[in-house]
């Protein structure tokens, strides 16, 4: 069991490692947001940042009760990754923003973290 919880502590610091270099070149302003993926095992979190400002300018995540109400049971899974990011492109569009900067967050770009990047591309952001 312990080599589990090693392994499991050793791929979390690699992710870790790894979005602080994606971070060192990706940066996000008031024009050209950063779209930043977060999952977790059991939801999907997507939002719009200006490193500037430091403040969040929208934000989607699997976790919200409208989603979770299309969903059904399955609010960790890559159509809701796919959700997520529609639902976050409908929101930068209302918002003004046309082009975003992503942020992969030091995951590998496949499953969740690129359904969330499709799905806001569907939805008419440019990356």
């Amino acid at each position: 069991m312990e080599h589990l919880v090693k392994k499991t502590k050793r791929k979390r610091q690699r992710r870790e490692r790894a979005h602080l270099r994606v971070r060192r070149k990706v940066r996000g302003s008031e024009v050209r947001p950063r779209l930043a993926v977060y999952k977790s095992l059991k939801y999907v979190y997507a939002q719009l940042i200006d490193d500037d400002l430091g403040a969040t300018l929208a934000a989607a995540s699997s976790l919200e009760p409208a989603l979770r109400g299309k969903l059904g049971k399955g609010t960790g899974t890559r159509a809701a990754a796919r959700l997520v990011g529609e639902t976050l492109g409908e929101r930068a569009k209302e918002k003004g923003f046309g082009k975003v900067v992503f942020d992969r967050g030091g995951y590998i770009y496949h499953g969740k973290v690129r359904e969330v990047a499709e799905g806001a591309r569907a939805k008419g952001l440019e990356f």
